[in-house]
């Protein structure tokens, strides 16, 4: 089961990515050669007026090959002007752009979705209570449910972390429901250090209390779910940034890098918690997809992004042995990258290691 729901979100978010470029090249009226979920040989394929749909062997990919991609094509006169190679800049730049376009735009719609059918959040109900704490030595207890904390209504556990995180010895008026009893109190959180997303150290405020595990769903109407879902995908866009610059940085190591194996496991791991979960993960890989694909690495989208960009400010294209050559290593780099991601995958097989 882990391999078909792999392959179910893989084969989406591929489909996504290259319907992309297959739609934007065909209004803008390039001619499209081939349509192709895969690499390598065909296994099964089907030519519908100018173009073949193909299924091929290798499934980590595909391609749109649009006429006059290859420079050494040779064209008919009458050909070249639904030639990819002989468009304006801002058609090929429309076209090169809208993969990781459509798979960022397809993150907004699986959120979408996700925040309209309902999200689970924790509620603010204290389960463990740490000995010795500022929580404990207030009275705090098993059972209470955190009403308001300076004046802030409290209705999620995340948004009584929030305020607590920031406030740091500094003391707090907090009030609590204890079996339908409202009780006021003063807790000061202490400082702590804790690590962040990226294994750095943060200075914290704590009180010492862990939550009940209850949760409700949160149901947002189309309004609010569309602007979280485009709020969402803005924030792990950034975060996925921000995520290549701290490994650039050795700050994240280099052994959290995971590849096709890890996204296997945790497609199966994810789909055993729910369908929502699986949609959530699937709208995070799109989203990396896309933020991945526009890092200007020859081969990649944004290479070809970072050629038309060149070609615009030299305003004649750069010549094709350059460019060839930087294919070349930039697939170079990506098979290397590839070769340290499976390798890292295979080592979390291997010693159970997880993150």
């Amino acid at each position: 089961m882990m391999l078909l729901y792999a392959a179910v979100l893989l084969g989406i978010l591929i489909f996504v990515h290259e319907l992309g470029h297959f739609i934007v090249a065909k209004s803008l009226g390039i001619k499209i050669l081939k349509f192709s979920l895969g690499f390598g040989p065909k296994v099964v394929g089907k030519t519908y007026g100018e173009t073949e749909y193909l299924l091929s062997a290798f499934p980590l990919g595909g391609y749109v090959k649009m006429l006059g991609e290859e420079p050494e094509e040779e064209l008919d006169e009458v050909d070249k002007h639904r030639a990819y190679n002989y468009q304006p800049i801002w058609k090929r730049f429309s076209v090169v752009f809208s993969g990781p376009f459509f798979n960022l735009c397809f993150a907004v719609l699986v959120f979408f979705l996700v925040f309209m059918n309902g999200v689970p959040y924790l509620l603010p109900e204290v389960g463990e209570v740490t000995a010795g704490s500022p929580a404990a030595q207030q009275g705090i207890m098993k059972g209470d449910t955190i009403m308001t904390i300076e004046g802030s209504r409290i209705a999620r556990w995340d948004e009584m972390t929030a305020i607590i995180h920031d406030q740091p010895g500094k003391d707090l008026a907090i009030t609590i429901d204890r079996n339908g009893a409202t009780i006021s109190l003063m807790v000061k959180p202490e400082k702590k250090v804790i690590k962040n997303l990226f294994g750095e150290d943060k200075e914290v405020g704590l009180i010492g209390i862990t939550p009940s595990g209850k949760t409700e769903v949160s149901r947002e109407g189309l309004a609010r779910s569309l602007s979280l879902a485009f709020t969402r995908t803005w924030d792990i866009s950034v975060l996925t940034l921000v995520s290549i610059v701290k490994l650039i940085q050795r700050v994240i190591p280099a052994d959290t890098i995971g590849g096709p194996i890890l996204i296997f496991q945790m497609a199966g791991q994810q789909a055993s918690q729910g369908a929502m979960n699986f949609f959530t993960f699937m709208a995070v890989i799109s989203i990396n997809l896309g933020i991945l694909n526009l890092l200007p690495i020859p081969v990649l989208d944004g290479g070809h992004i970072l050629f038309l960009g060149i070609e615009a400010l030299r305003r004649k294209p750069l010549s094709e042995k350059v460019i060839m050559v930087s294919q070349r290593i930039g697939l170079a780099l990506l098979l290397l990258l590839m070769a340290f991601a499976f390798y890292n995958d295979i080592v979390r097989l291997l010693t159970g290691k997880t993150f």
